[in-house]
């Protein structure tokens, strides 16, 4: 099953999360709101509000506070790949230019902050805190991810520990988040909403794995986005991880001088090395391990249509190739 087709059994919920999210972004500046027009355009696979929505029908009934709930979600999501794109200078997402790449880093820069600043000015439109507070440290823990990845910027000696730190805190975090947040308004215990955040942090986990994956060996027309960057931008991440971990002294060597290379040609070189070795289904073994947590996580919820369609999600992961 694709998250096109999961995604197309909550599809009236989806649409109108939709339609928060552009009531609540309008603006009666018009530039503003070209902007954020084209940022919409970044709403792709919709994973954070689904795992919102799907998580709060597998516990119980959904409210309007779940619509507004997936909608913060991914105010926060879009603010994440706006400043991403500023950090990487990426041209490309979603098969379209990059907010930074039309409009320089600046408007970048203050888009990802009007996303975020909306975000919890609706939340707040909810009567508890619980929402707000949480996706407050949720922010935070993507902040601190992000901020660990640079300062780990060109370390070639970085360990799996580390790297599994940052891609937890950057990605993961919020996942398990949505998860948490659809469990607890629509009425779970405190069980089921700890097995469906662990079901988010592993799924989000497996996620980031398989995007580090296909940054190197993905396809540009079909992932949609500016490739390589993480190389680029001497960000190592777990199929080179593994290499310098695994390969042989000579072989470390010269993907150490590969990487510290600036030549125009070196990802393509750093990729023929890892596609020579088992370094990238080590990757995708690993990917597949936090695929195999998150449904194990699912194990003890009632079998309803929306924990397999929560299932289905994380055979999508394990498969995705964009």
């Amino acid at each position: 099953m694709t998250l096109a087709l999961v995604n197309e059994t909550i599809k009236k919920e989806l649409a109108a999360v939709e339609q928060l999210f552009t009531d609540e972004l309008g603006s009666d500046l018009g530039c503003v709101n070209n902007l954020v027009k084209h940022v919409s355009r970044f709403r792709g696979k919709m994973l954070r509000p689904t795992l919102v929505l799907l998580a709060g029908k597998s516990c119980g009934e959904l409210t309007d506070a779940h619509a507004v709930l997936a909608t913060v979600v991914e105010m926060v999501h879009m603010a994440t790949l706006v400043h991403d794109d500023v950090l990487d200078e990426a041209e490309l997402r979603r098969k379209g230019a990059t907010i930074n790449h039309l409009r320089g880093n600046e408007a970048a820069v203050l888009l990802g902050d009007y996303l975020i600043s909306h975000s919890f000015h609706l939340c707040s439109s909810l009567d508890s805190q619980f929402a707000s507070r949480i996706i407050g440290r949720t922010t935070n823990q993507v902040c601190e991810g992000e901020l660990l990845q640079i300062h780990h910027r060109n370390n070639l000696d970085l360990d799996e520990e580390t790297y599994f730190q940052i891609i937890r805190r950057k990605t993961a975090s919020l996942c398990a988040t949505c998860c948490l947040l659809g469990a607890k308004y629509a009425g779970a215990s405190e069980v089921r909403m700890s097995q469906l955040e662990l079901f988010g942090l592993s799924l989000g986990t497996a996620f980031q794995i398989q995007d580090d994956i296909l940054d190197i060996v993905g396809d540009a027309n079909t992932v949609g986005k500016t490739l390589g960057l993480d190389l680029e931008k001497g960000k190592l991440t777990l199929p080179i991880i593994h290499y310098l971990r695994t390969a042989s002294p000579q072989k470390r060597e010269w993907m150490r001088s590969i990487v510290e290379n600036q030549s125009p040609d070196r990802i393509d070189a750093v990729r023929k090395l890892l596609l020579a070795s088992d370094s990238i289904n080590y990757a995708r073994h690993c990917a597949g391990d936090h695929v195999s947590r998150a449904r194990a996580a699912l194990a003890d919820l009632p079998d309803t249509k929306s924990k397999r369609l929560l299932d289905a999600m994380a055979e999508f992961v394990a498969d995705r190739a964009v």
